[in-house]
């Protein structure tokens, strides 16, 4: 039997596939079999193309994997990975076709620990939230004019010196004070809550700026930590947070008065720039002083107005002297006239009262006479009167009771005070009065006969 013979009688052969179908097979195989899954690893061979998509391996240990993510997901990750970064990317496993490679198709990318410690902040901030440790009504505004600006960071920070750089630039004549802590580490957030403490206690400075410089969400970490937010919210003076970038959040800015985007915004809002200041004030000067040019204008005009309308002094006093003599000459008639007329009617008075007056003399001689008759008749009389009461007195002095009394006579009388003049009167057992010529007394009766 010849090759082609044998060709013919062999059985039909299995399918043979291409390549591309086979790493088509494979592919799909791998993406039915891995869903979307979170990796974590750590980034080596980072490459950004042209298009927009990143390309880089991602690696343990002990393995590698390859791995892309398009344009369209890379432009919402919250971070550009750099070599030797620790990430966490949700992929799809798959194979490049082309190459026949095994590879992950990223959708998502985060830092490595990102998820627990994401779940953590939004515990802490629904708790204080709910606390109302982030209520508007607790925020307070900023002074106006600042004379001395605090700042809670450590001395190392690049933040300190973009801070300082921006208060020397808007408002050199400001004053400073630095209550240095670290602001990264395992006891930072200790350390922060205290230096804000002291600045609290201290209260020398009218607002404080807590700040750090931009990093990873465990770089910022403190400044997630409740004894900080507390420190915040219980400061005296008002607080500016400027933690971060202008995408970083922490617990810090919730809890602060005011929250700016980076450390330098915190220093622009903390203080107005003194050239700001100055031409406000030389614009207020200028309003004083043409306010000032006003007023002196009306009054000059007002003045003019009096001066038009004021006499002269001296002949405003000879005006008012002939009044006043006018006055005194009336005042002199008003009272002559009346005077003048009183002295006339007195006189026709007296000469009428002259002319109708009695002759007495006469009559005097003989009121003289009969006053001496009246008073020798009265005389007489009294001594006649005085012989006459002087007998009846005699008399009188010879009735009287009491006489009787001195020679030896007594007055009973009873319990009425009834004189009694018989025995028929007394009763046994009775009480009587016996008046003597020198007093009285009481006398019982035991029988009478």
């Amino acid at each position: 039997m010849n090759f082609d013979e044998h060709i013919e009688s062999a059985p039909a052969a299995a399918p043979v596939l291409t390549v591309s179908a086979l790493n088509q097979a494979v592919s799909r195989l791998l993406e039915r079999s891995f869903p979307l899954t979170w990796i974590s690893g750590e980034v080596s061979n980072f490459t950004r193309a042209a298009s927009g998509h990143w390309y880089f391996t991602l690696k343990d240990d002990g393995a590698q994997v390859r791995a892309v993510m398009f344009r369209g997901r890379a432009q919402y990750a919250s971070f550009v990975p750099r070599e030797g970064d620790k990430v966490e990317v949700r992929a799809l496993v798959t194979l490049y076709g082309p190459r026949g490679d095994y590879q992950i198709n990223v959708e998502a990318i985060r830092r490595a620990g990102v998820g627990s410690l994401f779940e953590a902040f939004q515990r802490l901030k629904e708790k204080l939230d709910a606390e109302g440790l982030f209520h508007p009504d607790r925020k307070r505004a900023l002074p106006i004019f600042p004379r001395t600006v605090g700042i809670v960071t450590s001395p190392q920070a690049a933040a300190l010196r973009d801070v300082l750089a921006a208060l020397k630039r808007r408002a050199p004549h400001v004053q400073v004070v630095l209550y240095p802590t670290p602001v990264q580490g395992q006891l930072a957030a200790a350390k922060i809550a205290a230096a804000i403490d002291t600045a609290s206690l201290r209260n020398d400075c009218d607002v404080l700026i807590v700040c750090r410089g931009g990093g990873s969400i465990e770089d910022l970490w403190s400044f997630n930590d409740e004894e900080v937010a507390y420190a915040v919210a219980n400061c005296r003076m008002p607080v500016i947070s400027g933690v971060g970038h202008e995408t970083d959040f922490t617990i810090c800015d919730f809890a602060a008065d005011l929250r700016a985007a980076t450390p330098t915004a915190a220093a622009e809002l903390a203080v107005t720039p003194r050239a700001d200041w100055i031409g406000s004030l030389k614009a207020d000067v200028i309003d004083v002083r043409r306010a000032m040019r006003r007023k002196v204008n009306d009054a000059g005009q007002t003045l003019d107005g009096y001066t038009r309308r004021l006499l002269n002094p001296s002949a405003q006093i000879d005006q008012q002297r002939h009044k006043l003599q006018a006055m005194a000459a009336a005042i002199t008639h008003a009272n002559r006239a009346p005077l003048t007329q009183a002295r006339h009617q007195l006189d026709r008075l007296s000469g009428r009262l002259g002319a109708r007056k009695p002759e007495v003399s006469g009559a005097r001689s003989v009121l003289a006479s009969l006053q001496h008759r009246a008073a020798i008749s009265i005389n007489t009389q009294l001594g006649q009167r005085r012989d006459a009461l002087a007998a009846l007195a005699s008399q009188l002095e010879l009735l009287n009771p009491q006489r009787t009394l001195e020679r030896g006579y007594a007055i009973v009388t009873d319990e009425a005070g009834a004189i009694m003049r018989a025995p028929t009167q007394l009763k046994p057992r009775s009480i009587v009065t016996v008046r003597l010529a020198e007093g009285t007394a009481q006398i019982g009766i035991d029988s009478v006969s």
